[in-house]
Formats: structure tokens, C-alpha cells, sequence
């Protein structure tokens, strides 16, 4: 095992480089799309918006996979950068539909460009075999992961 090392070398570890390589992809994405008025956090949403047309935050939070509360956080900011707009639900008064405004499904093919940048910088020297069994071992650490999310914490105590 790896922290059973006799000195702590995080760097080590595969995780670390997991980290660091998402802390700084997660960077590059946000410096690529800053100037388009974008931030990373907006994709999932703006894709189920393509994809779905206008929807009820109810099922935007479904979608998109974010919490209830960040939700809200996130569209306030996104209608603040006039990226999506809120209109009353004929159907249920309480509700809005949330759709994307012109100016954001302008923006599209150029935020999608921004983010194809990032992805072949990461993946540079990469070959495709390459590409894919990074992929495949990713996939593999998150259902690892989301397996353990649902056991619960261990029992296991650091000394």
C-alpha cells in the first residue's frame, strides 16, 4: 500500500496527480472561458438547455446533476452573464422555465472550441490506445468511489 511508506510522498500516490491534474484542467477550462462570459460550472446546464429546451429548475438540478442549493447559486449567476433567461410556466404559476438567451446560443460553438483546446492540451503525446485507457482506469477509480460513498465512512483510524 502506498501510505505504508516509512515518509509521507504524496506525490506518490496516483491520486495526487489525479488532483493536481483536475485542479489544473478545472483551471484552464475556466482561463479558456472567462472571456466568453462562461465559467466551467455552467455546462451541464447549458448542454441540458441544447438538449432538452427550456426546463423547470426541478428538472435542471435532475439533469444536470447539482445540488438543489447550488443550483440556485449557479442560475442567478448564469442570468446575471445573460446566459439563460426565467419565464413563468404556463402550467404551474410557481414555477419558471429556464431556457438559453441568443446571446449564449451564439457563444456555443466558441465555448465548445475553448474546451476542445484544454482537452488536447491534457491529452497531448497521448495516443488514442493511451487515451482510452486513462479513460477506462478513470472510469474505474469514480465507480470506486461512488461504491464507497454509498457504504459509508471506515472504520480505519490513521495512528
Amino acid at each position: 500500500m502506498y501510505m505504508e511508506k516509512t515518509t509521507w510522498a504524496p506525490q506518490m500516490v496516483p491520486t495526487f496527480w489525479i488532483n493536481h491534474a483536475s485542479r489544473l484542467i478545472m483551471r484552464q477550462f475556466e482561463d479558456e472561458l472567462r472571456p466568453l462570459g462562461f465559467g466551467f460550472a455552467y455546462v451541464p446546464v447549458v448542454r441540458a438547455l441544447e438538449e432538452s429546451g427550456p426546463l423547470i429548475q426541478k428538472d435542471l438540478v435532475a439533469l444536470a446533476h447539482v445540488e438543489q442549493p447550488t443550483m440556485t447559486a449557479l442560475l442567478a449567476r448564469m442570468e446575471r452573464d445573460h446566459i439563460i433567461r426565467r419565464v413563468a410556466d404556463p402550467a404551474d404559476g410557481r414555477a419558471n422555465r429556464i431556457s438559453l438567451t441568443a446571446e449564449a446560443k451564439k457563444k456555443l460553438p466558441r465555448v465548445r472550441a475553448a474546451l476542445q483546446v484544454v482537452v488536447e492540451r491534457a491529452l497531448a503525446g497521448l495516443e488514442p490506445d493511451g487515451q482510452q485507457a486513462l479513460m477506462d482506469l478513470l472510469q474505474r477509480v469514480v465507480q470506486n468511489l461512488n461504491q464507497r460513498s454509498k457504504t459509508g465512512p471506515s472504520d480505519a483510524r490513521l495512528k
